[in-house]
């Protein structure tokens, strides 16, 4: 209580919420406006509720996808091109290594170069999910069926996507946390009430008029559901903030104290990759429709391409005219999900690199020496603590999606719980916890200060 008085009382934290409402605002306001000469089917609310990739494109929109908003592209290009960028850093392209070293000027040549590739996966992408949503009847064009028309269609899908990419920058600059996980963070929030108010109907409203007995099961139905999402959003808050604390020592630095050692530490995050594995993985899995929708309807509307499809279980032929299913979709993506959250460890913390840096500085892990044994040392620990991370990642984001193939809440899909969206929302939570607390931190420090 003593926090949210003090939040209340500093006047820039104020000023940054209220301009972060505002922008969420628009982007709400964005989010309504159906894309001038597209018709929407009613088909396409059901499909983004089904978990599939189009699901995962909505959500990273804000809920933008599932009205063909103006909005509808959301940030997804922008997060793809930064994921290519940056594996492109990594003595990929040589003029893009050079520029990740030369500080603030390299920064604005990379983030220029991102943007420019934002524009280019934004185009591909459109066109893809026109496409895709045409094939499907999700959509429909009252406009003539030509090159213009989509030419059109995805200007302003493009317009859209700049345009947020831009009001996610100002967020940043402006509001609290970082701009573009706020925006994703909106459109994950949104949905939270509605998936509550759906549990309340399904388990006690419609067990009203069937007596006592039928109100007391829908009743400890309903207290379940909420205790189940209460214990996962708990494990996801207890996995974002897990950490392994490795021992790190200073060169000169003999009269530290026991409890001054155990403050110098390197901690390594359990999940250091975040939800980028879930997004690239998401994209990977759609890209095979987007260049399907490319060749011809026929081939966008390939049966074998339900085996990139992790919401839906592929029929196979077995012996004697007999069939069996697979997820095979679900298999890839969790498979995906674990080789990327590796691979973006490997790339945030390099462990040659840390090395390096330790015996430059002077600094070193108790028990081990510098240089190569250091980097073998930070590699295996890394390597351990990625695997509880990338399997504890595939878990979550898988729950949603076997929940729903597995039936248990029947038709409403869209009672499954877990999933990126509450990764996202702990992290997002926990990030401008973190900025709130250390503005709170500098105005105490300039009340001290000023005092004296």
């Amino acid at each position: 209580m003593k926090k949210f008085v003090s939040i209340f009382k500093n006047k820039e934290i104020v000023n940054r919420i209220f301009f972060t409402i505002m922008i969420l605002f628009v982007l709400r306001i964005g989010a309504a406006i159906t894309v001038p000469g597209v018709s929407v089917g009613s088909e396409l609310t059901n499909a983004m509720n089904s978990g599939n990739a189009l699901a995962m494109m909505d959500l990273l929109g804000g809920g933008a996808l599932s009205n063909f908003s103006i909005f509808a592209l959301g940030v997804s290009p922008y997060i793809t091109a930064q994921i290519i960028i940056q594996l492109l850093s990594k003595d990929v392209l040589p003029a893009l290594t050079e520029l990740s070293k030369q500080g603030q000027y390299g920064r604005k040549k990379i983030e220029m170069a991102t943007r420019y590739l934002t524009l280019l996966l934004g185009a591909v992408q459109a066109y893809g999910i026109i496409k895709t949503m045409q094939n499907n009847s999700y959509i429909s064009l009252s406009l003539e069926d030509n090159f213009w028309t989509y030419a059109y269609i995805v200007t302003v899908l493009l317009a859209g996507a700049m345009l947020t990419m831009w009001l996610g920058d100002q967020i940043t600059e402006k509001g609290l946390g970082n701009g573009i996980s706020v925006i994703i963070f909106a459109g994950c929030v949104r949905s939270l009430p509605i998936q509550i108010s759906t549990a309340w109907t399904k388990w006690i409203a419609t067990s009203v008029d069937h007596g006592s007995t039928a109100l007391i099961r829908g009743t400890f139905q309903f207290a379940l559901y909420i205790l189940a999402l209460i214990l996962i959003t708990g494990g996801v808050v207890f996995f974002e903030l897990a950490r392994r604390k490795i021992p790190v020592q200073h060169a000169g630095k003999g009269g530290q104290s026991a409890s001054m050692a155990r403050a110098s530490f390197l901690p390594i995050k359990v999940n250091s990759a975040g939800v980028i594995p879930v997004i690239f993985a998401s994209s990977l899995l759609m890209a095979p429709s987007v260049i399907a929708s490319f060749i011809s309807a026929d081939a966008a509307n390939a049966g074998w391409l339900k085996i990139f499809a992790y919401s839906e279980m592929y029929t196979m032929p077995w012996f004697g005219g007999q069939t069996w299913q697979m997820p095979w979709g679900l298999l890839i993506y969790l498979f995906l999900i674990i080789a990327f959250t590796f691979f973006y460890s490997q790339m945030e913390i390099d462990p040659e690199q840390l090395a390096d840096n330790f015996q430059k500085n002077g600094s070193y892990i108790p028990g081990i020496r510098p240089g190569k044994e250091t980097e073998r040392y930070v590699g295996k620990v890394l390597n351990r603590v990625t695997c509880i991370g990338a399997l504890s990642l595939a878990a979550i984001s898988a729950l949603p999606v076997a929940l729903t193939l597995s039936g248990v809440f029947g038709a409403d899909t869209s009672l499954a719980i877990g999933g990126t969206g509450m990764i996202i929302i702990v992290g997002v939570c926990i990030e401008i916890n973190s900025q709130i607390d250390g503005l709170l931190a500098g105005k105490s420090f300039e009340e001290v200060t000023g005092g004296m």
